[in-house]
């Protein structure tokens, strides 16, 4: 993925997923990147970052989607993303 938004080193946290986007007339299909940061001196929320890699997709302009969370819903999304992952786990065993 070349002309990113997001800055892609050792420490991303997901620097290859399948993602998609869907709008009311198209759904688009592309490798993404996911990041999970924060400040590093005094942080103050936690943020979730994700870009489609968009060098083919004429619907969407170029663009970083970015969340700012609180400590309390960075850590109610790190549960639900446990408490699926469990599931899909046990339901492919």
């Amino acid at each position: 993925m070349s002309d990113r938004l997001m800055s892609v080193t050792g420490y991303t946290t997901l620097d290859y997923v399948e993602g998609k986007a869907v709008g009311e007339s198209f759904e688009w299909e592309s490798i993404a990147v996911v990041n999970a940061t924060a400040d590093r001196e005094d942080p103050d929320s936690v943020r979730l970052q994700l870009e489609l890699d968009n060098l083919d997709e004429e619907h969407l302009p170029k663009h970083m989607d970015e969340l700012e969370l609180t400590p309390e819903q960075a850590r109610t999304l790190a549960a639900d993303l446990e408490k699926h992952a469990d599931r899909v786990e046990d339901a492919t065993e």
